[in-house]
């Protein structure tokens, strides 16, 4: 598995969209198994934490190859999900990152460019 990472979170359902809200979460929560049957090493989860009056109260956390994640993204698949989630989440979004030894090697570089 790669050492990239992406995070695709939301605040909340849009008040009246509670139902529509569940019933795409249901539906979303199945794609996890697509990427692997389809040959992606992808690894999907999802996490949602406790109530704590912050604006990002779920999340799916998505690793793999960055090559991987950029077939994953440019799915029809996955743009109709996104497009989705934008009519009934509140501050829903796509996050990308790295892990592992690939966070050493951004501080590095990070702490390279800081002006003495």
């Amino acid at each position: 598995m790669g050492s990239n990472v992406m995070l695709f979170g939301w605040n909340r359902s849009v008040p009246g969209r509670e139902k529509v809200s569940a019933q795409h979460f249901e539906e979303f929560v199945k794609v996890p198994g697509r990427p692997a049957a389809e040959g992606c090493d992808s690894d999907i989860r999802c996490r949602v934490p406790r109530p704590h009056g912050g604006d990002l109260n779920g999340f799916f956390l998505i690793k793999g190859d960055s090559a991987k994640l950029d077939a994953l993204v440019s799915t029809a698949e996955w743009i109709t999900h996104i497009t989705r989630a934008a009519l009934h989440l509140d501050g829903s979004g796509v996050i990308r990152g790295v892990t592992g030894d690939e966070i050493m090697g951004r501080m590095a570089l990070w702490t390279s460019l800081i002006p003495s």
